[in-house]
């Protein structure tokens, strides 16, 4: 099996993982949506890669600093989960608001790609700003 082969046996799971688990607003239906999907929808921790910030298909690699669990997808990602106390930080793109990704709650977008938030509310807020709207 060659690199992109293998790149698309591993990222194709996810995609449709995450298809899963936002309702089908995309979809072609003759009867409108009650109400679309959440373009972001909470994830957990343990199948996010706190480097690459990319949900994952499985389980992650578990991280424990000072007491707290962080998860990574590779011998690389969890060493430096272990050292790099930057990496292990975020920023709540609804508050703008450091925070702690072994305390954050995490969104996933569609393509797998995450955000940490301070709290559920502002997952919810976040999410219901950012849902895509009917132009027509």
């Amino acid at each position: 099996m060659n690199r992109t082969s293998i790149r698309l046996a591993t990222t194709l799971p996810v995609a449709l993982l995450l298809a899963t688990l936002v309702t089908p607003a995309f979809a072609a239906t003759s009867a409108p949506a009650e109400k679309p999907a959440a373009a972001v929808v909470k994830v957990e921790p343990k199948k996010v890669c706190m480097i690459n910030n990319q949900f994952m298909d499985k389980d992650q690699i578990p991280v424990e600093v000072e007491g707290k669990t962080y998860y990574g997808c590779c011998a690389m990602c969890k060493e430096r989960l272990a050292k790099d106390a930057e990496a292990r930080k975020a920023v709540d793109p609804l508050s703008g608001k450091s925070v702690d990704k072994a305390k954050a709650v995490i969104g996933a977008h569609s393509d797998g790609t995450v955000l940490y938030f301070e709290n559920e509310e502002n997952l919810a807020k976040f999410a219901a700003q950012s849902t895509p709207h009917d132009n027509n």
